[in-house]
């Protein structure tokens, strides 16, 4: 990245704490905009221009609504906070109809296929996933302190949309967590020993309110890269979390030596727990409240998995075969 201007916008992002995946969405889009408008300033170009390249995301690339909304987000972030020119509150420009695809959803059988073909020394993480319905940033963010064994919960901070939930913990995980935690503390013990070590990265001004908490046990990722690495504008080195790219690459490894057959991704694992706990039973408000959307119409999605499938419409041609 080169671009003077871009330099300033990521800059900016940072030092407001913004995710490193929100600075990345963030970023395309505004390179994606300056390039439909002739890679002009956008402190040259309005509303207007605004307009013309969202309705160009439809007319042209065919994009569905959640991806122009994301590109929404970002020119209103960039006009409103970072170029202090709030775009029109009444922006008109023609709004996707593309629906969403319906989630990949796995059966419990193709689940312990899936489990399977993972070596048992890297299952835990994508049992998370599965047993507790997280989302990748939030499995490979998990620290010590997050995991309730006396209550049997997962605490999750900061997720999408900056929101905290507690989410149910399998008991049956106990043992692996446990295994898991002891490893930690092994690592830990070693960085302590190293001279140029200076602990994690903690969320927003934490380090600067608990100066020793970086150091802290508690606060270690529970999946914690292999090496250390510098961190941002901080100094020093410092024990980062897992890479989401490598669990991603696990799970498409693994996909690959099943007879599954449906395209697989860890979040597959998220939406298998959804649609498993509505068939199981559990109410439309508690699967919100585990998964953490904010609105129901969200979850109302795995609604439509089982309603659309043989639970929910018998097909004529059963009748027929009877």
């Amino acid at each position: 990245m080169k671009s003077p201007f871009l330099i300033s916008l990521k800059e900016f992002m940072q030092a407001r704490h913004y995710a490193r995946k929100t600075i990345k969405v963030y970023l395309y889009w505004t390179v994606q905009f300056i390039h439909y408008h002739n890679n002009q300033h956008p402190q040259k170009l309005t509303s207007t221009h605004v307009e013309d390249f969202l309705t160009h995301l439809v007319v042209n690339l065919k994009c569905a609504s959640a991806t122009q909304s994301l590109a929404l987000n970002a020119l209103v972030f960039l006009y409103r906070d970072f170029l202090e020119q709030p775009l029109d509150i009444d922006l008109r420009f023609r709004r996707s109809t593309k629906s969403r695809k319906l989630p990949v959803v796995l059966t419990p059988p193709e689940v312990v296929s899936l489990f399977s073909a993972i070596p048992p020394h890297t299952l835990l993480p994508y049992q998370l996933m599965y047993g507790s319905g997280l989302r990748l940033m939030e499995t490979v963010r998990l620290r010590i302190k997050d995991i309730d064994f006396d209550y049997g919960a997962l605490r999750i901070w900061q997720s999408k949309g900056g929101k905290n939930r507690v989410v149910t913990l399998a008991k049956e995980l106990y043992p692996a967590l446990q295994q898991q935690i002891s490893l930690v503390r092994i690592i830990h013990q070693q960085d302590l020993n190293t001279q140029f070590y200076s602990g994690v990265s903690l969320p927003n001004q934490l380090a600067l309110k608990y100066p020793d908490a970086p150091k802290s046990f508690e606060w270690q990722f529970l999946f914690p890269a292999q090496r250390l690495s510098q961190y941002g504008f901080m100094q020093g080195w410092y024990r980062h979390h897992v890479h989401e790219t490598s669990l991603q690459k696990m799970v498409r490894k693994a996909a690959s030596k099943t007879a599954i057959g449906k395209p697989l991704s860890c979040h597959t694992l998220r939406h298998s727990f959804a649609t498993h706990l509505l068939e199981s039973g559990s109410d439309i408000r508690t699967v919100q409240e585990q998964l953490g959307h904010s609105d129901v119409k969200t979850t109302q999605i795995y609604t439509h998995v089982i309603d659309r499938g043989a639970s929910g419409v018998k097909s004529p041609l059963s009748h027929l075969m009877l």
